[in-house]
């Protein structure tokens, strides 16, 4: 068949009309792409622009060690509860008011410390919150009675509070400098460093090292790493020098958005909290698995968790922090649907697992949205955000006791995946709203 001459003209009109289209599309793609990156560029403040990649990375660096170093040193105090329970003689009562100590000096710290942190920056506050912790650590099993115990616990928690807000605010500022997401990798080192923590404390105790060595020797550690990190924190920019600083400063007490994050953020953490103190106890009780294996819900549900930080940032960069919200908040809703309906071993463990991988990016997300608020200083809007998660993770396990008290363990669990239903359906929403 042959083709008449006119319909090979048009054809070939139209590929190089195709092909000019295209080009062009290229073209503008990739303007739209260095607009972006200029603007991201221009809304650093000047201190940042002028860092060297070489300045930037060793902040990274520096920022993944102070994470793993509070993980560390979380996890080595944790070691030791039942050691305080018996140095001091304590009976229920008197442990958990010395548990609520540590907690109650944290959210006092967060709610007194933003402006501090905001004035004088995180590398400060950083190196002062982690030195204060570090120091409380040693003096746990040396002081004399249990009201400086319960003083020195408070002072813990505030230097623990202190730190957390330092360290996520500096994550989100390294983060604007490399423009990519590295929150969840970073909250991954947290969760690293208290797997460490927890393991060479066991491993050390075991050995016959006395207790109240292993927690001076990993203060010692905790300050050497600090002094050594901190100088390659990023330069403290105060907040009158930012590149918004047109915008007017608000109230954080009063921001609708940062209550809406801190409001996920405690629905969150009750989950996390409760998984933390009644999974094993639901695999030991309804399960009826063996000591060994119900201990492995704990390491199940961590695990997740430490290995999905580490996958979040990429998955962010990606397809978008409301997208990955409401998968991992799907996700860890099925898990905990999986194990309360399949109480056997493997299906329950499966579920853990799950749930560790869902509510791993949570916190991560959130940090990062609320160091973003317009108008708010990043460690005002950590701390807020922070203060209110903080609530939720000693919520959780009361709320979940409450009704476990009143019916049944599953159906108190069944409170988990509940508020991983609820993140999964608001949680998009909020943050689209925010534009993050």
């Amino acid at each position: 068949m042959r083709i008449p001459p006119s319909s090979i003209k048009q054809h070939a009109s139209l590929e190089s009309e195709f092909r000019f289209q295209r080009a062009f599309s290229r073209v503008s793609l990739l303007e739209i792409s260095v607009s972006d990156r200029s603007s991201e560029y221009a809304a650093l403040p000047a201190a940042h622009r002028e860092l060297s990649d070489t300045a930037r990375q060793r902040a990274r660096i520096a920022t993944m060690a102070v994470f793993f170093i509070a993980g560390m040193m979380y996890a080595s105090w944790g070691v030791h509860v039942p050691t305080v329970r018996d140095r001091f003689h304590l009976n229920a009562a008197m442990l958990s008011f010395a548990l609520l100590a540590v907690a109650g000096g944290s959210i006092g710290a967060m709610a007194a410390n933003a402006s501090w942190i905001a004035r004088v920056g995180t590398r400060r506050a950083c190196l002062s919150g982690g030195l204060v912790m570090a120091v409380c650590a040693a003096l746990i099993l040396v002081v004399p009675t249990y009201w400086l115990l319960l003083a020195v616990l408070a002072t813990f928690g505030a230097g623990m509070a202190t730190l957390d807000v330092a360290m996520n605010a500096e994550a989100s500022a390294v983060e604007k400098a490399l423009g990519k997401p590295i929150m969840s990798s970073l909250h991954g080192m947290f969760s690293v460093g208290g797997m460490a923590g927890a393991a060479v404390g066991g491993a050390l105790l075991s050995r016959g090292m006395a207790p109240a060595v292993h927690l001076a020797l990993a203060a010692a550690v905790s300050a050497l790493v600090l002094l050594a990190a901190c100088p390659s924190v990023l330069p403290h920019v105060p907040h009158a020098e930012h590149p918004d600083s047109a915008t007017p400063r608000a109230n954080r007490w009063r921001s609708p958005a940062l209550w809406a994050l801190g409001a996920m953020a405690l629905v969150a953490l009750i989950a996390e909290g409760a998984m933390y103190d009644w999974a094993t106890v639901y695999m030991r009780d309804v399960v009826l698995a063996s000591p060994a294996l119900a201990s492995a819900a704990y390491a199940a549900f961590s695990g997740g968790m430490a290995a999905a930080r580490f996958a979040g940032d990429a998955v962010r960069a990606r397809f978008g922090a409301p997208q990955l919200v409401m998968a991992s908040a799907t996700l860890a809703c099925v898990g905990m649907v999986g194990a309360l309906l399949l109480p056997n071993p493997v299906a329950a463990l499966i579920g853990f697992t799950m749930m560790g991988l869902g509510l791993a990016n949570m916190m991560p997300v959130l940090f990062a949205a609320a160091a973003s608020v317009k108008g708010i200083h990043a460690a005002e809007g950590l701390a807020h955000v922070a203060g209110l998660a903080y609530f939720g993770l000693l919520l959780g396990p009361v709320i979940i006791g409450a009704v476990t008290q009143v019916s049944s363990l599953p159906i108190g669990l069944s409170v988990v995946a509940i508020c991983s239903a609820l993140i999964a359906l608001a949680g998009p929403k909020v943050l689209r709203r925010l534009k993050i």
